[in-house]
């Protein structure tokens, strides 16, 4: 791999500044004096958490900034042009032909009336000299090149999965064969084994093809897996810039080794992970020395008050004073903390012998030989769709029993049925509650409610989940009212308790707020309070973290494990991700087209898989150690 400063770079950015000037809110600078460079055939990954500028930065490269935002400072360099201030005819020119993108929610980027191949056709022609049947080989060596069968070629979008919209936007970044390919987020809302086989793909036809790319995520692992070198960026500046190998071996910002603590190996006997405490700071406010020092560790006296320099320190660079103290130019009386390669803050460890103690529990709630299949009919034609086949498995009090598959696998038609909102087809699903033993498809009416106050549901979406129009305190208090009958002081009391459960403290500060005012991580807390406000016995979680930032999952998983812990609650762990399945479940099933395929302790399954596709979804986790 080619260094950036060894010959003439393909994309060079200096003093790069993006304000947000709007009316009705407070200014803010959203990317600040940042400085990088990409040399020709690079594969740079871009780190950082939701709010770091990331995806302002993205926009500002391919000057694609939309008012209020303006670039307000510095220059970007690509193919030796200026193009930070380049009218739109210059840039139509360069866009596609040299520089191409997959965006972040590329599955809706295509064109939902016009079938695919006019799609590619008029970027083609209008970038290439290629017309007609030069036109329909080129889409055809596309999509094989992206491994789409070529019959996809004459669809609308709407007739494409998920994997295989985002494998066309792909092919369309590349159907001119440009010189950068900026990737920002392209596997969002894509399962694990999809990611890996996309991410696979690009960085193979890379390597084939000798395009440079800047690769945007949040998702350390598959960063570290994929790049030559990786830029880590936090409150809008980039404070760490070195190769991979070495951002591995010996990260040098704390920020870089509090995401690289969120992430662990599934296979290890104990996995310890850490997580970043706080929030990243309001870009809207005025602040002095080093934005990142209300939640590091390492913090001195100097960055309270100076915000550090990007350095040069041994390979890479690094905006840090302690990292400087220590390598660069000496403490001169100043104490420091150790010199340490890891993240001195807060840990979640999950050990084997916490999950044999929990299988051992009693059980709460049996799943036996259950079936779904959902019918649609199309005049006198009935098509039969087989959603899950002949499942059987057990939760316990106080255990994790999680439930991975793709999308598609039959998790969530499960999560309906156990919740009562769904029926089997086949089979049964057996409550052991209060009342003995009942059977859930039988519950209606007054039944049907009073098993819900034993059954409670965490959605995926923390950002849909709850009313927008409503307080917090509002929301924690409907279940109250509706199952316990709850009024006044006495309330208000139980829906402070449960804040302080998920630790939203002190209480009287978040009671009163909406949810937009919240992080996502907040957000989910909420959600999660909610969910424990009728005292459950079961918990079913449908992807919980997904929409969350890494260094956030660890805190969820984390009150999740506690929650089991200390209020004796069985959770239903839907995840697609064999990771957090590691940290946080004492048992795993393996869903694949319905069927369960592999079932047993969490680190047997995982350490020594029987069944192919539970080898497949293990492969997918990246492992970059």
């Amino acid at each position: 791999m080619a260094r950036p400063n060894e010959g003439t770079p393909l994309l060079e950015v200096r003093n790069l500044e993006v304000r947000y000037e709007p009316k009705a809110s407070r200014s803010l600078t959203a990317v600040q004096d940042v400085n990088f460079t990409i040399a020709p055939g690079e594969f740079v990954g871009l780190i950082g958490e939701s709010g770091s500028g990331k995806t302002t930065l993205a926009t500002a490269l391919l000057r694609l900034l939309e008012k209020p935002g303006r670039i307000s400072n510095g220059t970007i360099m690509f193919d030796g042009t200026d193009i930070t201030h380049l009218d739109q005819d210059e840039l139509r020119a360069i866009r596609w032909r040299d520089l191409s993108t997959v965006f972040q929610s590329s599955m809706n980027s295509l064109n939902p009336v016009v079938r695919i191949e006019p799609q590619f056709r008029d970027a083609i022609e209008q970038h290439s000299d290629l017309r007609g049947e030069d036109v329909s080989a080129r889409v055809r060596e596309l999509f094989d090149m992206v491994f789409i069968d070529h019959r996809f070629i004459t669809a609308f979008p709407h007739e494409l999965s998920g994997g295989m919209k985002q494998r066309v936007n792909l092919a369309l970044a590349l159907a001119l064969d440009p010189k950068l390919v900026l990737l920002d987020e392209p596997t969002t809302g894509l399962d694990v084994v999809v990611q890996h086989s996309i991410l696979q793909n690009v960085r193979k036809l890379q390597e084939e093809k000798g395009f440079a790319v800047l690769f945007i995520s949040h998702d350390i692992g598959t960063v570290l897996d994929l790049s030559d070198r990786i830029l880590v960026m936090y409150s809008g500046r980039i404070v760490e810039d070195q190769t991979a190998a070495e951002l591995l071996r010996e990260p040098l910002h704390p920020y870089t080794k509090g995401l690289l603590g969120s992430y662990g190996d599934p296979r290890a006997e104990t996995v310890r992970i850490t997580y970043i405490p706080g929030r990243p700071p309001d870009l809207s406010l005025v602040s002095e020395g080093c934005s990142f020092a209300p939640r590091c560790p390492e913090k001195i006296d100097r960055c309270l008050t100076e915000y550090p320099e990007l350095l040069p320190i041994e390979s890479g660079e690094v905006a840090c004073h302690v990292a400087a103290l220590h390598r660069l130019v000496g403490a001169d009386g100043i104490e420091l903390p150790e010199r340490n390669r890891r993240f001195v803050g807060p840990e979640f460890v999950k050990t084997a012998d916490e999950s044999a103690h929990a299988r051992e529990r009693d059980i709460v709630l049996t799943v036996d030989n259950v079936t779904k299949v959902f019918e649609k009919r199309r005049g006198l034609k009935v098509d039969r769709t087989v959603a899950v086949a002949d499942t059987s498995f057990v939760l316990r009090k106080g255990a994790v029993t999680a439930l991975v598959g793709q999308s598609g696998s039959g998790k969530s038609t499960l999560a309906r049925m156990i919740t009562g909102i769904d029926s089997p087809t086949e089979g049964r699903i057996v409550f052991h509650g209060p009342d003995g033993d009942q059977e859930v498809a039988s519950f209606r009416g007054r039944a049907l409610r009073s098993y819900r106050s034993h059954v409670q549901m965490v959605f995926q979406d923390p950002y849909s989940a709850l009313n927008p129009t409503k307080r917090l305190g509002q929301i924690l208090e409907r279940p109250l009212v509706n199952y316990h009958g709850l009024k006044g002081d006495a309330r208000r009391k139980r829906v402070e308790e449960l804040l302080e459960t998920v630790a939203l403290t002190p209480a009287d500060r978040f009671i009163n707020r909406y949810a937009y005012e919240l992080s996502g991580g907040q957000r989910q807390r909420v959600v999660i309070a909610r969910a424990l406000a009728v005292l459950p016995e079961v918990i079913v979680a449908d992807e919980p973290i997904s929409s969350l930032d890494v260094s956030i999952r660890a805190e969820i998983l984390e009150l999740l494990n506690d929650l089991v812990q200390d209020h004796d609650v069985g959770i239903l762990y839907i995840t697609h991700d064999l990771l957090s399945a590691r940290m946080l479940a004492d048992e795993v099933i393996v869903l694949n087209e319905g069927r369960v395929v592999e079932q047993g302790p969490v680190l047997q399954v995982i350490r020594d898989p029987q069944d192919p596709y539970t080898r497949t979804l293990l492969d997918a986790v990246p492992n970059p150690f």
